[in-house]
């Protein structure tokens, strides 16, 4: 496994990043303690959650909270798990608790920040989160109660770094300029939703990260699954499979194409894809999430895949960049840069 920084901070990461959303909906516990163990095992070292997890997938059992507690059980197992993982996990979205009334919704004041960190701890059975991330941007909460809830969390050691997800690049901006007023880091990685067919982040998000040394986490790598290489023959997961339903002609040539490319180089689709993301320098480490122990072997290669120039620009030729009609983009628009353009 290879590591890097986490943007401008001293942390160390891996190169991939495990991404547990499938944990309990789709993978049950034991499975997912393998995958766990497994990652640990290949020195990846970099998990990703986020509270809210577990609560879909129509199982009587399901709840939001679900996936947290599934790691809080492999944490207890001991052997050094939880010393081992840098651990990242998010809050934002209401978790259908009727005391907190009507602060249980969308947003982070100082209230929920403090409520939602406490409950994820319990969960997790953990004193500590390396990197607590903003799922979501909410206009409603000046930054500097944000900054401020967030100082208190870090002086108290329940809280390493902060980070967000789903932000556009002004946010980013904002958020770093009034953490400079306190003296405060701020920042330190953007999660974004980011992939062959979603190259919008392009325009502006990813250099502006690049540049305010924030670390990119890109989420959806494989786009739901329709670069993993099954989505067009009906072998895919339940949400590629979905996806590939609503295609149309034009994008279905060029997954086609994709995979022929994969093929000559030797790789499969979803590692061309991965290593794709890799590539580019703002981007840290892209999650992966495997749902069996076979898959997360498979991604394992990644990061030792190099990708020359006559490859990338074959990919570009098939995947155009912002700009291109193909991708919906319009680099003259606002909403073109939005996250809620590409983003849920």
């Amino acid at each position: 496994m290879l590591y890097t920084h986490l943007g401008r901070t001293g942390l160390k990461v891996s190169r991939l990043c495990l991404g547990t959303m499938n944990f309990g909906p789709q993978t049950d516990e034991p499975a997912a303690h393998r995958i766990m163990d497994a990652a640990l095992d290949a020195g990846l070292t970099f998990f990703d959650t986020a509270d809210v997890y577990g609560g879909w997938g129509g199982q009587p059992e399901a709840h939001s909270g679900w996936t947290e507690e599934i790691i809080g059980r492999w944490f207890a197992l001991g052997g050094g798990r939880r010393e081992k993982v840098v651990l990242a996990t998010k809050f934002y979205n209401p978790m259908n608790n009727p005391v907190d009334g009507p602060n249980d919704a969308h947003g982070y004041s100082a209230y929920k920040i403090r409520r939602a960190v406490e409950a994820s701890l319990r969960r997790l059975q953990t004193d500590h989160i390396e990197l607590y991330q903003m799922h979501h941007i909410d206009t409603h909460a000046p930054w500097d109660e944000v900054w401020g809830a967030y100082e208190d969390l870090i002086a108290a050691g329940k809280v390493v770094y902060a980070g967000s997800s789903n932000f556009g690049a002004r946010h980013l901006c904002w958020a770093q300029q009034a953490a400079a007023g306190r003296h405060f880091l701020g920042l330190v990685s953007e999660q974004h939703r980011y992939s062959l067919l979603t190259r919008q982040p392009e325009l502006e998000l990813l250099p502006s990260a690049l540049e305010l040394g924030l670390g990119v986490i890109p989420w959806s790598p494989l786009a739901g699954g329709l670069l993993g290489g099954h989505a067009l023959d009906g072998r895919g997961g339940e949400r590629s499979a979905g996806a590939a339903a609503n295609l149309d002609d034009a994008v279905r040539s060029r997954l086609a194409r994709f995979h022929e490319l994969a093929t000559d180089a030797a790789v499969s689709p979803a590692n061309l894809a991965l290593a794709w993301t890799l590539a580019n320098p703002a981007v840290t480490a892209p999650i992966i999430g495997p749902r069996t122990p076979e898959q997360l072997a498979e991604a394992l290669a990644v990061p030792q895949i190099k990708l020359d120039a006559d490859l990338l620009k074959a990919l570009d030729e098939v995947f155009p960049g912002p700009g291109d009609p193909g991708t919906g983009a319009d680099p003259a628009s606002e909403r073109a840069t939005a996250p809620w353009a590409y983003a849920w």
